[in-house]
């Protein structure tokens, strides 16, 4: 795997460095178990290069559905698609059952950061639907949130539930403040607000995959939030679906070199790349971030601070994580 460091200009004090990577990987498609151990493998090779964050694609483990839009996985009550989706099931990530907890300990062990995706298989939504999860573990092991995507985007949502505000939280990290959201979650203007205004100033975006998706919204939200935004996305070609894959050979019928090409980037509080993307390959993205450089670009604008007006526009979230029932006994 190729590691790709961004050239340091200028020297930046102890007090505000943050060493972070983006890890662009690729799933052993809907095995969960095989994905995870790729992800502990990848948290281990960032620790060797001294990241105290690393960050993974949106729905790494264990896979984006990459099967719907190829199989016309919109039909309904059909038995194939019902197969995949069970099989999709099977593979999902359940926390309470301590799929994540060998994580957890790498993370200890490292004193290192990590935000991965997942597909979540919820107890507490009766553990038959997924939501596209984005889950940040801190440099103690302990699970800081859960957050479950807003809004699933066209397709996905054939296989994925939509989440709720619960995840919507940032944690501090050295000198920084860091949120995340998935995809498509990035384009949402109030999503975004709502983690600006308690004090964001490195923004985590995680994607399936994708030039198309990271070569320009992670330059427009820098910009916006005069922090640091990384972009992480995920590696799909066709060797990355096993042999075995249910409806493989319909996904892969029309011979496409990356189903997703990756495009990682890390772009710096003045809207500028610091990192340009990466395609096309499996790589290890690592920067040395200096909050200094967020302190001075909010000198003439701080999107949540003297360049609001809350006594005109105020926003309201809700994070109670949702739910059917209310049981009192």
């Amino acid at each position: 795997m190729d590691v790709v460091v961004a050239p340091q200009t200028g020297t930046i004090s102890e007090r505000d460095a943050l060493t972070v990577a983006l890890a662009q990987i690729a799933p052993v498609w809907l095995r969960r178990a095989e994905t995870l151990a790729r992800v502990e493998a990848a948290v281990e090779a960032t620790a060797a290069q001294g990241a105290q964050l690393v960050v993974f694609g949106e729905a790494l483990v264990p896979g984006y559905p990459f099967w719907i839009e190829r199989t016309d996985g919109a039909r309904f009550n059909d038995p194939r698609q019902k197969a995949i989706f069970a099989e999709y099931l099977d593979q999902g990530v359940v926390i309470e059952r301590g799929d994540l907890a060998a994580l957890c300990g790498l993370a200890r062990d490292h004193a290192i950061a990590i935000y991965l995706g997942i597909m979540e298989r919820a107890p507490d939504r009766s553990g038959a639907s997924l939501y596209c999860t984005l889950v940040y573990i801190d440099a103690e092991g302990r699970i800081g949130s859960v957050h479950r995507k807003l809004q699933p985007t066209f397709e996905e949502r054939l296989a994925w539930a939509p989440g709720d505000g619960h995840g919507l939280r940032v944690h501090d990290l050295h000198r920084f403040r860091v949120g995340g959201l998935n995809c498509y979650e990035n384009w949402m203007p109030l999503s975004r607000a709502a983690l600006y205004a308690q004090g964001e100033d490195l923004h985590v975006s995680v994607w399936p995959g994708g030039l198309h998706n990271t070569c320009d919204i992670p330059l427009f939200i820098a910009r916006e939030l005069r922090g640091y935004v990384l972009a992480c996305s995920s590696l799909m070609r066709p060797e990355d679906f096993p042999e075995d894959t249910p409806l493989r050979s319909e996904i892969l019928a029309d011979g496409a070199e990356f189903y997703a090409n990756g495009g990682s980037t890390i772009v710096g509080p003045d809207g500028k790349f610091v990192v340009e993307p990466v395609v096309g390959r499996e790589a290890l993205v690592v920067a040395t971030l200096d909050h200094a450089r967020v302190r001075g670009e909010r000198q003439n604008f701080d999107v949540a601070g003297h360049y609001s007006r809350p006594d005109i526009t105020r926003l309201v979230v809700d994070r109670r994580r949702q739910g059917i029932a209310e049981f009192s006994d």
